[in-house]
């Protein structure tokens, strides 16, 4: 009896490891490179938005990167969206010569809803095609635009750029990040882009087309407010078309505090759209024979990487304590091989489309450390709301 109570416990811990990490394998495997598109007209008019929160150590940066847009000059407008500012934000965008738009609504605070306003007033101004969100602490290639042009005239209504770290050489933690965003927003976008599903929306470096929100209009409050909109998004029939040559490269925070709060708020809002938003996406994917909501369903559902990892070295232990103790479970050795190898060729493909190289590889060595960090939190008040980052001169 304790022996079948063993293998049912395992049954249980392996199904749905196994099933996450059959997936990502399957991503890893359709990440190759992407077809360059066809170049564009250069006839595009865009609203370029950088939604800010007392971000007046960075930003300045940002508004130079996006002044070196290659795109012609009538056609690329610059705007602010100061939100709740108590700092310099204002007057340092006003000096770099933005269109500064200040809001302060302390009832409503949050990332969502200075995009709120700032898609309404592009909407009310009646002269951009499409809009772009940047976020304060970026620097984007020249060629963004373009890159969403192209896309835009070839019928795409959302578009992503490839979401990349900035300073991955400053600590060991950024270092990590770029791999991680080489994993999330490299190889599962390319994967996506290659099999017609949507990358979703990363929250910096995304662009609409005016004639998709007045079709989907922008009602996303979360504290994942882009992942939010991306699932509105797959539930109205669109996808979000991934630019794999294009980057917004943002700064990553290396303290452990400050990274700490980042992370919680994320994970928080992600967990709150898994019990909210996993259902309506599967019965969308039933009824409408939909391949876009049935991955985001399925996006949803995939733990995060550590908690993966520690699942297959949990089912690995359980697997050899049940074969020593009764003879019978080294067979689940097998399935704990399979998640344990597909998780490393994730993890592989994502440090190469890091570009990491040789400091990633050492960067992979403090994995264990990050895991024990990341378990600490789960002991840490999670945050809400819009927090302002503790930026540093840089």
């Amino acid at each position: 009896m304790p022996a079948l109570i063993g293998h049912l416990l395992l049954v249980l811990l392996a199904l749905p490891l196994l099933a996450a990490c059959a997936y990502l394998l399957a991503l890893s495997l359709c990440s190759a490179g992407l077809p360059a598109p066809p170049r564009s007209s250069r006839r595009l008019r865009f609203d370029v938005i950088v939604p800010a929160h007392n971000e007046a150590l960075v930003i300045e940066r940002c508004l130079a990167s996006l002044r070196q847009l290659d795109w012609p000059a009538d056609r690329c407008w610059l705007i602010v969206i100061a939100d709740n500012c108590s700092d310099d934000t204002a007057a340092v965008a006003r000096a770099a010569g933005a269109d500064v738009r200040e809001r302060h609504d302390p009832l409503l605070c949050g990332k969502g809803h200075a995009l709120r306003v700032a898609l309404t007033i592009s909407a009310e101004g009646q002269w951009a095609d499409a809009v772009v969100i940047v976020d304060a602490d970026t620097e984007v290639s020249p060629n963004l635009l373009e890159a969403f042009a192209s896309r835009i005239e070839a019928g795409a209504g959302a578009v992503q750029a490839h979401y990349g770290v900035l300073n991955p050489d400053e600590s060991w933690r950024t270092g990590l990040m770029a791999i991680a965003h080489g994993a999330i927003h490299g190889l599962r976008s390319r994967a996506r882009e290659r099999l017609a599903l949507s990358c979703g929306l990363r929250g910096n470096g995304w662009c609409l087309s005016h004639a998709l929100l007045a079709e989907v209009p922008y009602r996303a409050w979360s504290l994942t407010e882009d992942l939010e909109y991306g699932i509105a998004l797959g539930l109205a029939g669109h996808r979000v078309h991934y630019a794999a040559e294009a980057c917004a490269n943002a700064v990553m925070e290396s303290s452990a505090d400050v990274a700490a709060g980042q992370r919680q708020r994320w994970e928080g809002g992600r967990f709150a759209l898994v019990r909210s938003q996993t259902g309506p996406l599967l019965a969308a994917a039933w009824r409408q024979r939909s391949r876009v909501c049935l991955d985001l369903a399925l996006d949803l559902l995939v733990p995060p990487l550590s908690w993966l990892v520690l699942g297959s070295l949990l089912l690995a232990c359980a697997a050899l304590a049940l074969s020593l103790l009764h003879g019978q479970a080294s067979g689940w050795l097998w399935p704990a091989g399979f998640a344990g190898a597909s998780l490393l060729v994730y993890v592989l493909r994502g440090w190469q489309l890091s570009g990491r190289g040789a400091a990633g590889l050492r960067d992979l060595l403090r994995v264990p450390l990050f895991m024990l960090w990341k378990l600490g939190l789960l002991r840490r008040r999670r945050l809400d709301g819009w927090q302002a980052t503790q930026r540093r001169a840089r």
